[in-house]
């Protein structure tokens, strides 16, 4: 385990192991949610482990819905006697013949109480007694070591999700450097056809009028500072990944910047160069945001 590594919050984990007196198994699954959510179910034996299970969990795992599953089986051996609680047994004969007694009484004929419902009556059959303490012990430290291969699973699913974010931010990195040295172009472009369409009216616009739609058109279509902050905001994801953590609600927060500044790129475009890149660059930003939801 990494303090370092990006964790995702899908993952599954199972551990069992085997004792003389039967056998424990734990399972731990978790999917994306926006706080640490866990959920337990343990056998009744075992119930006294939750707070200590759950303050495990809050100090490995800062996010996810984690539900931490318990088995218990105790081994029955064939050649083992049974132990009979016969003081239990007898109030249970007292009270079958007191209810046999009341039968008879009745009209119509009704089956004894059988001997072998008596020995299934809870308690009669006494289980060999297990030392709570050890069992408690077995259970904690196996939870530990399932754990442990939990957040591992969390790693590895983390390190492909970074893998993929990366990627496309490249991709959108590149897109600005792409569209970078196109903008002064289609702004002097646009100046350029402004002037002959204006040039067409033979002077009937006041040319202090013309160079302010001029002035107004450059500032309308100059994207620069979108541009900047795109780069700021891909710097800001790169090193958030390298840094690792819980960096989920971090990542989050960053594609919706990104998202904004892009939608503002959209808005201002004027060519259809740029507007074909902006289009490939939301979709590049959706497909970041889709993956950023499960990272811790």
């Amino acid at each position: 385990m990494s303090k370092n590594a990006v964790r995702s919050m899908t993952a599954f984990s199972r551990c069992e192991a085997s004792y003389d007196w039967g056998t424990l198994s734990w399972e731990i699954r978790s999917v994306n949610h926006r706080y640490l959510e866990p959920g337990l179910r343990l056998p009744d034996a075992l119930r006294a482990l939750e707070p200590t299970v759950r303050d495990n969990l809050r100090k490995q795992l800062s996010r996810g819905k984690v539900d931490c599953t318990l088995q218990l089986r105790l081994n029955t051996v064939a050649n083992q006697a049974l132990k009979i609680n016969e003081q239990l047994l007898d109030q249970y004969l007292t009270a079958a013949n007191l209810v046999n007694e009341r039968i008879a009484r009745l009209p119509t004929d009704a089956a004894p109480v059988a001997a072998v419902d008596l020995l299934f009556r809870p308690g009669v059959i006494e289980q060999n007694d297990l030392d709570n303490e050890q069992l408690n012990a077995a259970a904690l430290k196996l939870f530990n070591q399932a754990l442990t291969e939990h957040i591992a699973h969390r790693e590895r699913e983390g390190a492909e999700l970074a893998g993929f974010i990366l990627q496309r931010l490249n991709n959108i990195g590149e897109h600005v450097k792409q569209l970078k040295p196109m903008i002064p172009a289609i702004v002097q472009q646009q100046k350029d056809k402004l002037h002959a369409r204006l040039a067409e009216l033979k002077g009937e616009l006041d040319s202090n009028r013309l160079e302010q739609e001029i002035t107004l058109l450059a500032q309308r279509v100059d994207v620069d500072e979108e541009l900047d902050r795109l780069n700021t905001h891909i710097a800001e994801v790169t090193r958030a990944l390298k840094d690792g953590g819980s960096i989920g609600r971090r990542l989050d927060f960053l594609m919706q910047e990104l998202n904004r500044e892009t939608n503002t790129l959209s808005s201002k475009s004027i060519s259809s160069d740029t507007t074909l890149i902006a289009v490939d660059m939301k979709v590049l930003i959706e497909q970041m945001r889709e993956q950023v939801q499960n990272i811790e």
